[in-house]
């Protein structure tokens, strides 16, 4: 079992920047970890992954050149640095791990609340 525990969420406006903390209390060595989001009335949507053993990182076009994925083996720990926030960021962001031969994320933090006003 993986724990995951997620921090940094809040209210910012538009243009703003924030920085999401993802705490594993294990995460095996070739798992990938990636951050989901939620926004009301909508389907959870795929944000950012990295693979834990080699740092490869990857992001979904609506994020691209705005958030940057990166993890601390030593700490297991993922973060996400969100710049130039929108409206339609605000969402709830999930952490998850998909463990080594997993076709899908396994494990799931308790989310964080993410807002960002005009």
């Amino acid at each position: 079992q993986v724990q995951l525990v997620e921090s940094g969420g809040g209210l910012v406006q538009a243009g703003g920047s924030l920085r999401l903390s993802c705490a594993a209390s294990s995460v095996p060595f070739s798992s990938y970890m990636g951050w989901f989001r939620q926004a009301p009335g909508k389907e959870r949507e795929f944000v950012s992954q990295i693979s834990w053993r080699s740092g490869i990182t990857f992001y979904a076009d609506s994020v691209v050149g705005r958030f940057t994925i990166s993890r601390d083996n030593a700490e297991n720990t993922m973060y996400l640095q969100m710049n130039s926030l929108k409206p339609e960021d605000t969402a709830v962001y999930y952490c998850a791990v998909r463990p080594p031969g997993a076709s899908e994320y396994a494990y799931w933090g308790q989310g964080t609340q993410v807002t960002v006003s005009s």
